[in-house]
């Protein structure tokens, strides 16, 4: 695929009452933001609650994602865990339908910067489909250094970074020493702005699945070089944003879908849907 860049949406998985899959709520999910600014899909990210899907269920998103993609937008399928074997394993099965994997930096066992390296490794040489890193420290344990991620940025077959570390000296030293075809994406829908300032190609973002015309806006105007009107759409956001995960993610971001009449609001344990007085404060801003 092309250097990618851009707002990527990180999708939802829609449930129903009884936490069986919604299509019929994803379908509207992927034409609302299709049709309002995304340049990238990704599913089966952390905002798809992928812990909780099967592994029949995971090729049933992914083949209904890629048939209803009517945009023929590029598709990004998250494929990570931390049995290094068990991933090379999976991963032609998951991504034939995508056009690169998303790859988490392992979780709970921590590994060293060593370990990163030959676990990404191992991942990019099974890979039929260029991989993306995924540093987020915050729901991992661990964070890729930007010498470690330089260094995987050497691969053939490893064409950006999702950096979510928040650290914005590391994502310095990586935009610095990135070879010219490695794109850096933000995780952070706050910091887009300001990253993209920094030299980001864009951001995988989870506010665009419910505001993806403001804030796709937002992107495009900031990767445009128009950051007085960027930064006007980022401080309207401000609040938006700070809601969306102010009761964890995709609880916020669930709980404004339903507010704008896309979904039930549903999760499946060990997350819960947001509370009432997040849903009054997000209606409020709707």
């Amino acid at each position: 695929m092309n250097r990618i860049s851009g707002m990527g949406v990180a999708l939802i998985t829609p449930f129903k009452k009884d936490r069986s899959i919604d299509f019929d709520a994803l379908a509207r999910i992927i034409e609302y933001v299709t049709a309002n600014g995304a340049d990238f899909l990704v599913a089966l990210g952390t905002t798809a609650e992928n812990p909780t899907l099967n592994a029949q269920e995971k090729k049933d998103i992914v083949r209904f994602v890629s048939e209803k993609n009517s945009r023929k937008l590029p598709l990004v399928v998250g494929v990570g865990g931390n049995n290094t074997e068990d991933v090379v394993r999976n991963v032609a099965g998951l991504c034939g339908e995508a056009d690169a994997v998303l790859s988490v930096t392992p979780y709970y066992n921590k590994p060293s910067q060593k370990g990163l390296l030959e676990h990404f490794t191992a991942i990019a040489d099974a890979s039929p489909k260029p991989v993306i890193l995924y540093n987020v420290p915050g729901r991992t344990g661990v964070n890729m250094t930007a010498d470690t991620c330089l260094k995987l940025a050497e691969h053939r077959n490893i064409v950006a970074v999702k950096e979510a570390s928040g650290n914005l000296n590391q994502s310095g030293y990586i935009l610095r020493g990135r070879p010219d075809d490695f794109s850096v994406l933000s995780g952070d829908d706050g910091l887009t702005l300001m990253q993209i300032a920094m030299g980001f190609d864009g951001v995988i973002s989870v506010a665009g699945n419910a505001f993806p015309e403001e804030f796709g806006r937002l992107v495009h105007l900031a990767l445009a070089g128009n950051y007085t009107e960027a930064r006007l759409i980022h401080l309207q956001m401000l609040e938006i944003v700070d809601l969306l995960f102010a009761e964890g993610n995709p609880a916020g971001v669930k709980t404004a879908l339903t507010v704008k009449g896309l979904i039930e609001n549903e999760l499946r344990l060990p997350l819960v849907r947001g509370s009432e007085v997040l849903y009054e404060k997000l209606k409020k801003q709707i």
